[in-house]
């Protein structure tokens, strides 16, 4: 960003730092002083990110046209700031859907949904966009939508109400979220990366892994599920670490889409993988009424299984195909570790402060604190090696706004949905068409489930999948007695996995992009490579152990058999263990690990058997092999 030295910035860019340190500055003193009422914090925050966005992304049109658009929604962010600000006594006072609505306050809605629907479609593209719309129409015109979906429609004054006076909309709980604690692990990350702790992360994957077998794709999953711990990004970490990792896989033996393949499926993982996970996590916590830590510790035993399965796939891979060791000239020398593991201490600090039950904004500034303290010791302490100069930190803390502002403005905008939803009804009239189906098989229920969820996270950002499918579809899994823990983390584990499943997968296209591989089977790749994230979940669903939710012996049980079949699926889904598998071979581990993901005690055992049936059939079979070989 140094075009933001003062012999080159323009008038725009110097509004766009002033923005971006008053937003900082406010945020900083709701963590260092007092939080606001949430019908102000939540406004302020929320406008100010739209101003962020604006300043960021001019009128695609240009000329004139452009800019009396962009002043026009610049004049009504201003009025949004006066109304919030000025009416502030009355709106954090009055009692939702009983005192009057105001000829202002529907001025002000309509100004709101109209800069947000904008500002969503610079940020998030047409398909949120129409997304929303859909939603907006049909609180409209319900009443003309056939049988069960039918919705007697609305009126101004009672859309008012729940789009912008009451937690049920723009300003419910995502926005609050976004607000109160997602703004402060944004910009944590990006310090935390500044100041040599991304890097640190990813050369501790580099440097446990270059010299073993099939290492650089090792290299890949070690260094994305520690960058994916503190970043919580699937595209960000794989532009990140794939920049280094995917040209070591492919000189090492590994094809331009395997290597993509295992980088996106490494990175994608970062959203399930605690502390940080993704952002959809601290917003479920919300939603759940639980602090993010019990969301945190329930997704250790998940995401170990995740990436214990990538690592083994990987390994056997390597072995099937023979690729090489990291050699000197493959593998990348980086910095020596151990003299710079002081440089974690902000990660550190960060999730003390989460599990000794400190609130997430302070947890979050006082990570932000370390990280800045962890630079001065670098500047004045160890003679400035990897110290990072103000103008970096400077262009840092613009970099966190601009990403918190991307979060700000989904979050609020699936307020528009959330309220729509639970106005109408639509989300318990969906829950009696699926319940019906699931009322004699649950696993119908949630076939129909992550099909749904699949799509929205296809078409929507990972937080705003997460938002509507906790609506549309966690209501269905509640009436069928399914806990809300495991139903939340059903939905949200669907809405990430459908960032590497095609037709549309982000993280596998980026990953693509830099191996020069065939997108699609890049995608497809990706999606066999991380099954057992697609079969987790209904684990979780039928026996909640996996979830922390039980007592020590059930945890360990439930913990044991999903390691074991872990183990066996990425063996048969690789054609590899001890030695080359043959088509039945592989079709047997498949199904015994199938069989032990069932939560019954007889196909743990069936499992079970057929898989050291086929492991023993392996080990006599390389025994005379090598008999064979010797004489």
């Amino acid at each position: 960003m140094s075009e933001y030295t003062p012999a080159k910035m323009t008038a725009r860019q110097g509004i766009i730092i002033a923005v971006s340190f008053i937003w900082i500055s406010f945020q900083f003193y709701l963590a260092i002083f007092t939080p606001l009422h949430p019908m102000l914090q939540s406004p302020v925050h929320l406008l100010l990110a739209l101003l962020v966005v604006f300043l960021y992304r001019e009128a695609e049109q240009g000329g004139s046209l452009g800019k009396i658009g962009d002043l026009a929604f610049f004049a009504g962010i201003a009025f949004l700031f006066y109304y919030f600000i000025w009416e502030s006594p009355r709106l954090t006072t009055r009692v939702a859907f009983i005192s009057d609505v105001l000829t202002i306050d529907i001025v002000a809605m309509a100004v709101c949904v109209v800069v947000l629907m904008e500002a969503v479609r610079r940020t998030m593209g047409k398909i949120l966009f129409f997304f929303i719309l859909f939603f907006i129409f049909y609180a409209w015109f319900g009443h003309h939508f056939p049988s069960i979906l039918r919705y007697r429609g609305t009126n101004l004054e009672t859309f008012t109400e729940l789009m912008t006076m009451g937690p049920d909309g723009i300003l419910g709980t995502p926005l609050y979220t976004s607000a109160n604690s997602l703004f402060y692990f944004i910009v944590f990350g990006v310090f935390f990366s500044a100041c040599g702790g991304g890097q640190l992360l990813i050369d501790i994957g580099l440097k446990f892994s270059n010299k073993s077998s099939g290492g650089p794709a090792k290299a890949a999953i070690i260094s994305s599920s520690l960058m994916g711990m503190i970043s919580g990004s699937a595209v960000a970490n794989v532009s990140t670490t794939g920049v280094m990792t995917i040209p070591m896989m492919k000189k090492v033996g590994y094809t331009p889409e395997q290597a993509g393949a295992i980088e996106a499926v490494a990175s994608t993982g970062g959203q399930i993988m605690p502390p940080i996970m993704g952002i959809g996590a601290f917003i479920m916590a919300e939603m759940l009424g639980v602090p993010y830590k019990t969301v945190a510790f329930s997704a250790i035993i998940p995401a170990v299984a995740y990436y214990l399965s990538i690592f083994l796939f990987v390994t056997f891979i390597a072995q099937k195909q023979r690729v090489a060791k990291a050699s000197a000239e493959t593998a990348i020398e980086v910095d020596v570790i151990i003299p710079r593991l002081y440089m974690l201490l902000p990660a550190i600090i960060l999730v003390y402060y989460m599990v000794s039950g400190a609130s997430l904004m302070r947890s979050g500034m006082m990570g932000i604190y370390a990280a800045i303290g962890v630079n001065v010791v670098n500047r004045f302490v160890l003679g400035g090696k990897y110290y990072v100069s103000l103008k970096s930190l400077f262009e840092s803390a613009l970099q966190g706004a601009r990403q918190a502002a991307d979060i700000a403005i989904p979050t609020a905008a699936c307020g528009i949905i959330i309220g729509i939803v639970i106005q109408s009804g639509l989300a318990t009239k969906l829950s009696t068409i699926i319940a019906g189906v699931g009322v004699s098989n649950l696993l119908i229920a949630l076939l129909i489930t992550m099909g749904g969820c699949m799509l929205l996270g296809m078409a929507l950002p990972t937080v705003a999948a997460y938002l509507v499918a906790n609506i549309l579809f966690v209501p269905t899994l509640a009436a069928l007695k399914v806990p809300a823990l495991p139903a939340n983390m059903f939905v949200f584990y669907f809405g990430i996995m459908a960032q590497i499943t095609p037709p549309v997968c982000l993280a596998s296209f980026t990953a693509a992009g830099i191996a020069g591989g065939n997108a699609w089977k890049t995608g497809w790749l990706g999606a066999r490579y991380a099954l057992v994230a697609f079969l987790i979940p209904f684990i979780f669903v039928y026996d909640p152990a996996i979830l922390l939710m039980g007592s020590g012996f059930e945890i360990t049980k439930a913990t044991a058999v999903l390691f074991v079949g872990t183990f066996l699926l990425a063996a048969g889904m690789a054609g590899y263990v001890i030695m080359p598998l043959r088509a039945y071979e592989r079709a047997a581990l498949i199904s015994a690990a199938v069989l032990m993901i069932l939560p019954e005690r007889m196909t743990d055992i069936i499992g079970i058997s057929v898989g050291a049936a086929v492991i023993l059939l392996c080990i006599l079979r390389r025994r005379k092999a090598l008999t064979e070989a010797k004489q």
